[in-house]
């Protein structure tokens, strides 16, 4: 029985980067249920790592800092794939750390910028363009974290940029909604074990800690966020709409656990 409904169905996939990538997962999943998964990349060197993850797959490349590549990319979908759209998966991030990590009030103007572009303005500029190759009932789904109230001090201004992507969610839910029944939501796991979150400094350490603060003592496996990433995407998940799905295994209500109070209590 297909109970997702996305057998045939076709949908974008933006951000594969390596089988480690969140993308990755996602894309596994759907294939696995039948959907048509197109790529869109960033790099020659990551179309060819997804043409080897997805040899059924179509791979696009985009680099969304320009959004004219935005545009570009909607027209050679558009050109190479018959049908509608039926989901768009928006798994893009970048924060520059060249610099090492600085206290969030020493956060260079240019790079807080350029990660608002890339993390969050992206994701509306890829709903305006590709509107036209949606159908009526399509599903848009980013990837955010599991919450944007925690000052984590090796996220940096990261968390901030992840707030405005979750705003957005919302105002392009609305916004949507004037001419159609596309809809707009968020995954927002808790810490993944993912080569993008490898480059974040003292990561190592806070996925240690968010392992014995979830309630089952295991880490969130990628697959997890990318099932809910899955489900949002299909017609299962129709009465949900500008949503944060936090995806944590209980982190979140978890922080006086008392193994974690002893330890910092000796």
């Amino acid at each position: 029985m297909d109970f997702l409904g996305v057998a045939g169905r076709k949908i974008i996939i933006f951000g594969l980067a390596n089988k480690k990538s969140v993308a990755c997962s996602i894309g596994r999943v759907l294939v696995e249920a039948g959907a048509e998964v197109i790529h869109v990349v960033r790099s020659e060197q990551r179309a060819e790592t997804a043409k080897k993850l997805f040899p059924e797959s179509k791979v696009f490349i985009c680099d969304v800092e320009n959004e004219a590549n935005i545009i570009a990319v909607r027209d050679q979908i558009d050109r190479a794939v018959d049908g509608p759209v039926e989901g768009i998966v928006h798994s893009i991030a970048f924060a520059n750390y060249s610099e090492g990590l600085k206290p969030f009030h020493e956060t260079l103007k240019k790079d807080f910028l350029q990660a608002v572009d890339i993390s969050c303005f992206s994701f509306i500029s890829i709903a305006n363009h590709f509107r036209s190759l949606l159908a009526n009932h399509a599903a848009l789904v980013t990837i955010s974290i599991s919450t944007t109230r925690m000052a984590a001090e090796n996220y940096g201004y990261m968390a901030p940029v992840k707030a405005a992507l979750e705003s957005s969610i919302c105002f392009l839910a609305k916004s949507f909604s004037a001419f159609s029944e596309v809809r707009f939501n968020a995954v927002c796991p808790g810490l993944l074990k993912t080569s993008a979150s490898a480059g974040i400094p003292g990561y190592i350490d806070s996925y240690l800690f968010a392992e014995k603060a979830t309630l089952r003592k295991k880490a969130l496996r990628t697959e997890e966020a990318a099932n809910v990433a899955a489900f949002l995407l299909s017609p299962r998940s129709s009465g949900i709409n500008g949503q944060c799905v936090v995806v944590d295994a209980g982190m979140g209500m978890n922080y006086f656990d008392a193994e974690i109070v002893t330890k910092a209590a000796l």
